[in-house]
């Protein structure tokens, strides 16, 4: 199989269906879902693997667990956190994972629980699995994705590729400082400030939001799939009015990846009726945000650069996995 997110047919022929088999509408689990919900409705969680060997990497792996619950509307509680290391990690690296998962608990305001950690011949890189626990609030605002139709607008928030940028920086910012001034290099390494998506998806959700998709592996395009995916239908979307940063365009120019398909946590895909308005809430509390298009009738998803079209591809691995292992 290829190195990344499970290919969309594996995922549905060979989890889905025996979960859905086995217990039929108890669970949401589905194609492009950030969080599924069972029918207690009480407590809700979200488990994400960090197999990136990066700098940084606790603190990622709980952030983009925590946004799992933000984006559908979630109170987070607590994570714990599993470490498989290899034989040759040295106990300072595992020091520094544990620092950067507590320090992203801190921001996320979310209590460490505790977890599992092991030693394994079987992994050549540390590998981070976190499930983050939350609650639904006593308005039960989480989005469940269920009135996802045509004619809906597309808001996204913030900018595409931030986190995949911000691991790229810190972990090639000797070789990048040869082409481009450190300063422009150390503002891409703090895109690790934007990944965490509370304020938005709160707001997102407070002003009407009718799904909320965290962007995260596979990058933007993915995202897009899974959003068209979910809600049965196709999509329009201009990618001129999609933002993303200079900087990830100038990093993805250097290691000749695709912006589109780099990891995007910090940014969230909004589905809304009112897509102007939506930004305009956005816009209010401070984030920038974008009407990037529209769910469509029909199966065609299509993306529109300038007097050029063509049809989005299903999710391929993430670039990332080019520049880092």
């Amino acid at each position: 199989m290829k190195i990344g997110k499970l290919s969309e047919n594996a995922l549905k022929r060979s989890i889905l269906k025996p979960i859905k088999t086995e217990f039929k509408e108890r669970v949401s689990a589905a194609v492009g879902t950030d969080c599924a919900f069972s029918d207690s409705e009480k407590v809700f969680s979200v488990v994400c693997p960090f197999t990136f060997d990066v700098e940084d990497a606790g603190f990622y792996a709980v952030v983009k667990a925590v946004n799992g619950l933000l984006s559908q509307g979630l109170i987070p509680d607590h994570v714990v956190v599993s470490i498989l290391l290899d034989v040759d990690t040295e106990e300072k690296k595992l020091k520094q994972i544990i620092n950067d998962c507590i320090e992203a608990c801190k921001v996320c305001d979310v209590i460490y629980a505790g977890g599992h950690t092991e030693v394994s011949a079987s992994v050549k890189n540390p590998i981070i699995t976190v499930t983050a626990v939350g609650t639904a609030n006593d308005k039960h605002l989480a989005v469940k994705n269920k009135d996802l139709k045509p004619g809906l607008s597309l808001v996204v928030t913030k900018w595409i590729g931030l986190e995949g940028t911000a691991m790229i920086a810190k972990a090639g910012k000797k070789a990048l400082t040869s082409k481009y001034p450190a300063s422009f290099i150390d503002d891409a390494i703090d895109f690790k400030e934007l990944v965490l998506t509370a304020k938005e998806a709160a707001v997102a959700i407070k002003s009407g939001a009718i799904a909320v998709h965290d962007l995260s592996e596979g990058g933007f395009f993915a995202g897009l799939w899974e959003m068209a995916e979910r809600a049965g239908t196709g999509l329009k979307v201009d990618l001129k009015c999609i933002p993303v940063r200079q900087e990830t365009i100038e990093i993805c120019e250097f290691y000749e990846i695709n912006p589109y398909r780099l990891l995007s946590g910090g940014a969230l895909l909004i589905a809304a009726k009112d897509g102007d308005g939506m930004v305009n809430a956005l816009n209010e509390a401070g984030i920038p945000a974008a009407v990037i298009g529209t769910l469509e009738s029909g199966n065609d998803r299509i993306i529109v650069n300038a007097d050029e079209s063509r049809f989005l591809e299903r999710p391929q691995p993430d670039e990332i996995h080019k520049v880092v292992c």
